[in-house]
C-alpha cells in the first residue's frame, strides 16, 4: 500500500509587486483574469544547441540577467522560447498566484513546442510554499507522469557536464551509471553549447531520466528520427493543443515515490529528462514557452498579496 501524505499548512502565499510589471491588486471584483507565469526564479540549461540562443546570452550577461531574460521569453501571454538543453537543464518559475488543486481536474498546462515525431520530454517538479517567503525553497515533489514506475525510468541519475578548452569543440559527459559520452555540435548551430554565464567549470545535475525515445526510422543511416511521444505527464512531449499537455496536481509524489496531497502550487520546477544524441538532430532537449492555470476562477483562500 502506498503511503499518503497530508500536506497541512497555514502559510500565506506572497508575491511581489514592482513599478516596471502590470499592477497585480486592481482588478474589478468578480473579474476572472489568468494565471500565468509571474517569475522565473532560475533559469540553469545543460549544455545544447539552443543554449546561449534562446534566450541570447550576450557578454557579461549575469545569472540575473538570464533568468530575466528567460522570464520575458514565458511570462504572462509572451508565449516566447526557452531551451533548457541536455538532461537536468532547468527552469523555475513562479505563477502570479496560486494553482489550486481541484479534485479530478487537471490543474495547469505547459506549452512546448513538441510536434508529432518531435517529442523532448521534460519532468515537472511542484512546490507549495509552506514557509509562506515567496520563495521556491520549500520541498519539490515529481508530478508523475506514465513513465514513472517503468523499469526503463533510471531515479536519482546524476550527471556533469565538463566545460570544453574551445567553444566548438563537443562537451563530455559522466554519469552515475558507469556511463560518458559528448554533447555534439550539430552543423547548422556553431555557437558555445555550455551556457557562458556560468563560471564554474563543470554543471551537475539531478532528477529522474526517461528512457530513449528516439527512432532511426532509416535503418541505421542516421539521417531520419522519430521521436515518440510518451502517453502522458511530461512538457514539450504532446502539441499544445492537446490535453496530455495539462498536468494534474494529484500526480504528486515525494522523493520515496509515496502520494502527496497539496492543496495548491506556487512554483513549478520544469527539467529535461532525456539524455539521448539522435545524429543530426543533437541532443534532446526540452523547450517551454509559458504555463496556464486552467481554472483561474477558483482562488486559493490563503492567497495574499504583499509589496515587499
Amino acid at each position: 500500500m502506498k503511503k499518503i501524505t497530508i500536506i497541512l499548512t497555514t502559510a500565506l502565499f506572497a508575491i511581489s509587486c514592482d513599478n516596471d510589471k502590470p499592477p497585480c491588486d486592481n482588478k474589478p471584483p468578480g473579474e476572472v483574469t489568468p494565471n500565468r507565469i509571474y517569475s522565473v526564479f532560475d533559469f540553469r540549461p545543460a549544455p545544447g544547441q539552443f543554449v546561449n540562443l534562446l534566450p541570447e546570452y550576450e557578454p557579461c550577461n549575469t545569472q540575473e540577467d538570464m533568468n530575466r531574460k528567460a522570464e520575458e521569453q514565458i511570462r504572462g501571454n509572451n508565449r516566447g522560447l526557452i531551451s533548457l538543453g541536455g538532461f537536468g537543464g532547468f527552469v523555475i518559475f513562479g505563477f502570479e498566484r496560486p494553482v489550486v488543486n481541484v479534485p479530478g481536474v487537471d490543474d495547469f498546462v505547459i506549452w512546448g513546442n513538441a510536434i508529432l515525431g518531435s517529442s523532448e520530454p521534460g519532468i515537472v517538479m511542484v512546490m507549495y510554499d509552506a514557509n509562506g517567503n515567496g520563495l521556491p525553497d520549500d520541498e519539490w515533489f515529481e508530478l508523475a507522469g506514465s513513465e514513472f514506475r517503468s523499469s526503463e525510468t533510471i531515479h536519482n541519475y546524476k550527471i556533469t557536464y565538463f566545460r570544453p578548452d574551445n567553444d566548438t569543440a563537443r562537451i563530455k559527459w559522466i554519469n552515475n551509471q558507469g556511463d560518458t559520452g559528448y554533447i555534439q555540435q550539430v552543423f547548422s548551430r556553431r555557437q558555445p553549447y555550455f551556457p557562458q554565464w556560468i563560471t564554474e567549470d563543470s554543471l551537475v545535475f539531478r532528477g529522474s531520466k526517461l528512457a530513449n525515445n528516439a527512432e532511426d526510422l532509416s535503418g541505421g543511416a542516421g539521417i531520419n528520427y522519430f521521436l515518440h511521444a510518451f502517453p502522458w505527464g511530461y512538457v514539450d512531449n504532446h502539441p499544445n493543443n492537446d490535453p496530455r499537455s495539462n498536468f494534474n496536481i494529484e500526480w504528486a509524489v515525494d522523493s520515496n515515490g509515496n502520494s502527496v496531497h497539496l492543496p495548491a502550487i506556487h512554483f513549478v520546477k520544469v527539467y529535461t529528462a532525456l539524455n539521448q544524441q539522435a545524429g543530426w538532430l543533437g541532443e534532446t532537449s526540452t523547450e517551454v514557452s509559458g504555463a496556464e492555470d486552467l481554472h483561474p476562477e477558483v482562488i486559493y483562500p490563503r492567497t495574499r498579496i504583499v509589496t515587499p
